[in-house]
């Protein structure tokens, strides 16, 4: 699943010359807002990171693979898309919205009941010949060797593959009081997980002649910030960033040009982690300014990450939903105008 972190006062410490609401500083620390993967540089006085009816897709037939790297065919729509996590939050509002743009989907989770509940519902409103699912434990080598088998045996191929699953062990705590439990769910899902991911979806996709892309998902601490509270998660995150930068390297150094690993980074969603650690005052503050519905995320998302391979390019690319001058802009029109108060909670 998609996780969503705790926020501090170091990823929303920023200068600012406008006074902000009472009780409210620009400075103060965020220590108990939950936050999804934000990550907002925002110039250098600042440091925040920043329907259409389901189409009928068509499952293209299987391409001669290229033994030889670089080497690829076209990449034309509709696309295979896997998604890691993606039962619910960001990850199944991604499903849907590629599903509305007439891709070809699969999902997976280490819960299979949840896999199954999202297949249902997913089939019924965009039918069963367009949406896969499976149970995936991304911390276990077979499983996603075997995520790769069911892919191939049903899809025949992946064109973009998106790294989602990722944990905190629902846990916001100092360090110190983390249980060897919690520390080892959060860094095997989401630095070993991901490492064993990025490993098998390139072995695959560099078979593949049409190549593919792979989207990492970022979240808190991705930028270099401080994550007190949830430290783990932190660093794990700030891995993230330069695994893709050191995959990107590797397959430049093999001179391969048609698989690409790229950054995503949704900024702040409205998940019911983010919304339950909304108890203090900043943390109300910010997320009714700045965090947005998981659909509405998806929605720009998608035609961005679609646009990378209907385009053609093999350059790797950061999407970003929540960009610095759009965090910027909205704090703003919230400090001198009143805008989005109450939005989603209220506020004291």
């Amino acid at each position: 699943m998609a996780i969503t972190a705790t926020a501090t006062s170091s990823i929303f410490n920023f200068n600012c010359s406008l006074s902000p609401p009472p009780s409210l500083s620009c400075r103060p620390i965020l220590s108990s807002l939950p936050h999804h993967h934000l990550r907002l540089p925002l110039a250098r006085k600042f440091v925040f990171s920043t329907t259409l009816p389901c189409e009928k897709p068509f499952i293209s037939k299987p391409s001669v693979c290229s033994s030889s790297p670089g080497k690829s065919q076209p990449m034309v729509p509709p696309y295979n898309i896997l998604i890691t996590g993606s039962t619910k939050g960001i990850g199944y509002a991604l499903a849907k919205e590629f599903l509305k743009a007439g891709d070809n989907v699969l999902i997976c989770s280490r819960s299979a009941e949840r896999v199954e509940s999202a297949l249902q519902t997913l089939r019924t409103e965009c039918g069963v010949q367009h949406v896969w699912g499976t149970k995936c434990d991304v911390r276990d080598g077979n499983d996603v060797k075997n995520l790769v088998k069911y892919a191939q045996e049903n899809l025949q191929y992946i064109d973009i593959w998106i790294n989602n699953a990722g944990s905190n062990a629902y846990s916001y705590k100092p360090l110190a009081e983390a249980s060897d439990e919690d520390l080892i769910e959060v860094v095997t899902t989401n630095t070993l997980g991901l490492m064993i991911c990025c490993r098998e979806a390139m072995k695959m996709m560099l078979n593949q002649a049409r190549g593919g892309h792979i989207f990492n998902i970022d979240g808190a601490g991705s930028d270099g910030r401080p994550t007190p509270r949830f430290a783990a998660y932190g660093a794990t995150k700030r891995s993230v960033v330069h695994l893709t930068k050191s995959l990107q390297a590797e397959l430049r150094m093999q001179e391969v040009s048609n698989v690409v690993v790229h950054n995503l980074s949704p900024g702040m969603v409205t998940t019911d982690l983010l919304m339950s650690g909304a108890n203090t005052k900043q943390a109300k503050f910010f997320i009714n300014v700045l965090a947005e519905p998981a659909d509405e995320v998806a929605k720009y998302l998608v035609p961005n990450i679609r646009s990378i391979p209907m385009s053609g390019s093999t350059r790797p690319t950061y999407i970003r939903f929540l960009t610095g001058l759009k965090a910027y802009s909205q704090i703003f029109t919230r400090l001198a105008f009143g805008a989005r108060r109450n939005r989603y909670l209220v506020e004291d």
